[in-house]
């Protein structure tokens, strides 16, 4: 391109010599100026002025014809600038070929949602890629305003039915749960029915992420789109509280049977399918009955990629001051997207990770606890029935509670986290043949 455009100026100021050198030609030729040797007639006089103007005239023409080249030779050397694409461009080029994915983010009544907007904003890589969409329920006026305040950042949409909802009378303290459920219902239903995206990131307005909570979607994206053993992402660890995870390995990712929320992402084909059974109410624990899940499950981290501030909600704080306030959020950032991720799949995760389990020796509580920090090679603790999982799991600090008789951040029965710097594998027996759903 700058060869081009040298070449086109170098040619600009050979022309404008030459025509100079015609001038000059001019100016000096018989016929033209008189010289003072010259013979003159009578009337040579008369035609001097004549001349003079006629070769000003001549002079004037040829410049503002030189000019006007001059002034395309520009206008073409900036047409070439622009057709070359900057980096700026070419990135942007690239950038093209991700998938828009938006984060939609679930709102009520917490003013507090700044804290979950403010790191959403700071931490995603592209505004085009990932579009924010706040959905807000109760019609709160000060929530309404903090969200109005990110102007033209976020696209704010507004829950249409604020009434309360008829239910039995037994539920009658359970009201919130019916409201969240119809809140998730039109939100997600104006995702993907009215804006038509084709996968969706979903928070609650009591969430905080990580610095690298995008490049964690981004990476795994593609794997649910290939695998149909899954059927969702998931920023949460249900154990992650900093003591049970290996905060030094945060690249570590995990399948998990149990849906854990908390940060989610899904896609559109999976709400085709959800949309028309969606319930009236306490939609999360809906999502974990086998007739949902379908026997699939959801890719989970080592350390939660979100972290809940919000202690005050519809469950009154239920698990909160023992569980979930001690969840450590990542604050290392991990390339997920340079990493080989291929070790998710189905068939490879359970012929690696099975056998690291199950290789791994079995000892009592007893001798964990005795023996922690002498030797940190992992070990195997195993429960053989619904009581003896619930009292080892809480023994151990883990969530003890089953849904659906899958226990919380467990694959095949398995959970697997970090007692005293050893990895343990809380598992059936090898010979395990399924959930059993009396277990909740």
């Amino acid at each position: 391109m700058l060869k081009k455009t040298s070449l086109a100026l170098g040619g600009a100021a050979l022309f404008l010599a030459w025509n100079g050198l015609l001038l000059l030609f001019l100016w000096s030729r018989p016929g033209g100026l008189p010289s003072p040797q010259t013979p003159q007639n009578p009337d040579s006089s008369r035609l001097l002025p004549a001349q003079l103007l006629q070769l000003a005239q001549d002079a004037e023409a040829e410049l503002r014809l030189q000019r006007d080249l001059l002034l395309q030779i520009q206008k073409f050397s900036r047409f070439q600038h622009q057709k070359t694409p900057k980096p700026a461009q070419i990135a942007t080029t690239a950038e093209a070929e991700f998938p828009v994915i938006p984060v939609l983010v679930l709102a009520c009544d917490r003013s507090s949602v700044r804290r979950c907007l403010d790191k959403i904003l700071r931490y995603r890589p592209s505004a085009r890629r990932f579009p924010v969409i706040v959905s807000q329920d109760c019609g709160h006026a000060e929530t309404a305003r903090v969200i109005a305040s990110y102007g033209q950042a976020v696209a704010h949409i507004r829950q249409p039915d604020l009434s309360d909802i008829p239910v039995p009378p037994e539920h009658r303290k359970f009201q919130g749960y019916y409201k969240i459920s119809r809140h998730y219902r039109w939100a997600l239903g104006q995702v993907f029915r009215t804006f038509r995206y084709r996968a969706a990131i979903v928070v609650e307005d009591d969430l905080e992420v990580a610095p690298d909570f995008f490049e964690y979607f981004q990476a795994v994206f593609p794997l649910l789109q290939r695998d149909p053993s899954l059927w969702c992402i998931s920023a949460w660890n249900d154990n992650g509280k900093e003591a049970m995870v290996d905060a030094g390995h945060a690249e570590l990712l995990y399948r998990t049977d149990f849906f854990p929320g908390l940060g989610w992402l899904l896609l559109a084909e999976l709400w085709d399918e959800l949309e028309p059974k969606w319930p009236p109410a306490f939609w999360d624990d809906w999502m974990r009955q086998p007739e949902q899940r379908r026997g699939r499950s959801c890719v989970r981290p080592e350390v939660s990629r979100t972290m809940t501030f919000g202690r005050k909600g519809v469950s009154h704080g239920q698990f909160f001051d023992q569980y979930l306030k001690f969840i450590k959020l990542n604050d290392r950032f991990v390339p997920f997207t340079q990493l080989d991720l291929s070790y998710l799949k189905k068939e490879e995760y359970e012929r690696f990770f099975l056998q690291q389990v199950y290789s791994a020796p079995e000892i009592k509580i007893e001798e964990l606890q005795k023996d922690a920090g002498r030797d940190l090679g992992a070990v195997r603790l195993q429960y053989r029935g619904r009581d003896s999982f619930k009292a080892l799991a809480k023994a151990l600090g883990l969530m003890d509670d089953l849904k659906s008789g899958v226990p919380r951040a467990g694959y095949r029965g398995i959970v697997s986290f970090v007692c005293r710097g050893r990895r343990v594998f809380l598992a059936p027996p090898s010979d395990w043949t399924g959930y059993d759903p009396s277990w909740s």
